[in-house]
């Protein structure tokens, strides 16, 4: 690909998204699976959704927070796997520079909201069982729609300076991503442009976001389990423990794919590894948090059940 000026460079740089084209015979069968995987989650997190903002009995912090993070979780699996579907279904796999940038900032953006709002939620059921007396007065509404917020905000500023150094990088050498989305890592690996700038960006960026909250998440926990051991009833701490196992699985789950895909050492990287991982940690955490918060529920196990009543036998 020749060099361009940078005036003219978002209308004639485009990508070709390699996808999984070395898996000719299964586009298909990847395509079926992909779609019943978007629907499912759609499904999952809209009717989580809905059931929270039906049931006024679910009209607390932790709930509020819950509904965030459906549609976050939402918005997060819709910026790649459409695109992705579309790829599949018609083998039309170019995508130009304002297509790719548009892509990887909403994908930094979400993943950065989806570990922001998992500390704040660590830090409600904290205040929740550390503090009970002092929950309505720490966690008001207000307290709430602040949070909330304030996650959408920061998350959707943070990837701007970073997306801003990738759009002024040159892409002379090849245009082929091997991947199914605009991912940062094998989209700078293209560049014959000084990346250096860009990995400090990186590693800055990632370690502000990413560092404080695992941090925020991790100090939570580490009290709410010292709270929970001091509790002689094992029934109590088993009560006690109940009310933030939902949460806490969903941020193993978060953090154990993200460890996966972005820790795992050198030798263990590949492209068709690479793709996997991403997989795993794109689709896994949407599709599972509706399952999780359902099963480990009693309370909004009812919601759910009235929700899907009221969807499937209207009265």
């Amino acid at each position: 690909m020749t060099e361009v000026t940078a005036e003219n460079k978002s209308h004639t740089v485009q990508f070709t998204i390699l996808c999984f084209s070395d898996l000719p015979h299964l586009q298909i069968p990847l395509f079926m699976i992909f779609l019943t995987i978007y629907l499912n989650v759609i499904f999952g997190n809209t009717a989580i959704f809905s059931a929270i903002v039906l049931n006024s009995h679910l009209h607390t912090p932790m709930y509020i927070f819950l509904s965030n993070l459906s549609v976050m979780d939402i918005s997060y699996i819709s910026t790649t796997l459409p695109k992705l579907l579309f790829m599949l279904s018609t083998q039309h796999k170019v995508m130009s520079l304002i297509g790719c940038m548009t892509q990887m900032y909403f994908f930094i953006a979400f993943a950065c909201m989806e570990m922001i709002l998992l500390s704040v939620m660590a830090y409600d059921r904290y205040v929740a069982i550390c503090h009970p007396l002092h929950y309505t007065l720490l966690l008001s509404p207000r307290t709430c729609l602040i949070a909330n917020i304030s996650v959408w905000v920061a998350a959707l500023l943070e990837p701007i300076v970073f997306t801003r150094l990738v759009t002024n990088l040159s892409f002379c050498s090849s245009n082929q991503i091997d991947h199914f989305f605009c991912d940062p890592s094998p989209l700078i690996k293209l560049s014959c442009s000084d990346i250096t700038y860009v990995n400090i960006t990186i590693y800055i960026l990632g370690g502000l976001v990413g560092m404080s909250t695992f941090m925020l998440t991790l100090v939570s926990y580490v009290y709410i389990i010292y709270n929970i051991m001091n509790i002689h009833s094992a029934v109590g701490r088993s009560k006690t423990f109940s009310t933030c196992a939902s949460h806490l699985t969903c941020v193993l789950l978060f953090y154990g794919t993200a460890l996966i895909l972005y820790m795992r050492p050198s030798s263990m990287y590949s492209p068709k590894k690479d793709k996997f991982f991403s997989l795993l940690y794109i689709i896994l955490v949407p599709l599972l948090n509706p399952v999780i918060y359902t099963l480990k529920n009693k309370q909004f196990k009812e919601a759910f059940k009235k929700f899907l009543n009221i969807l499937f036998y209207p009265r």
